[in-house]
């Protein structure tokens, strides 16, 4: 089965090389926020070692972690879509390593190459997909009286 949103599965090779050639190795502590949801999205990463959880803000609760993401998948998917702001949170549970991208400059990709907009497009738009899923049913299994019974 193929990861929505393992770098190396979902993205075709030669989109993944053009990409990759604009990537900058960066590193997070452990308790790290690499964003905050309602802030605005200015890049995203692929996690290289390390966990990544996304979190969402609940009214008067802890933020419900909907997700952990590690080695070869993407976070952040909200610089993709206007207006480019985060609609979830994301923090390192350890240390992390991971590739950053600056969300301006691939996007002004993707308008300068047609083919390579589209493999991106199709990338970020099926970890939003997976992403929505996820979140779903994390809500439920917290908030609904018998959770979510199923992740189908």
């Amino acid at each position: 089965m193929t990861s929505t949103t393992h770098l190396a599965e979902a993205l075709p090779a030669i989109p993944r090389e053009r990409l990759m050639r604009i990537a900058r190795e960066v590193s997070f502590d452990a308790g790290a926020r690499l964003f905050e949801e309602g802030r605005r999205a200015e890049r995203f990463w692929i996690v290289r070692t390390g966990t990544v959880v996304l979190d969402l803000h609940v009214p008067g609760r802890r933020a419900a972690v909907v997700e952990s993401l590690g080695q070869g998948e993407l976070v952040g998917w909200s610089w993709h879509f206007p207006p480019h702001v985060w609609h979830l949170g994301g923090e390192a549970t350890g240390p992390v390593r991971a590739f950053e991208f600056d969300a301006e400059t691939v996007r002004a990709m993707c308008a300068q190459d047609a083919e390579f907009g589209r493999a991106i497009a199709v990338w970020v738009g099926r970890a939003v997909a997976h992403r929505l899923h996820a979140s779903r049913v994390r809500l439920l299994d917290l908030y609904a009286p018998y959770g979510s019974g199923s992740s189908v």
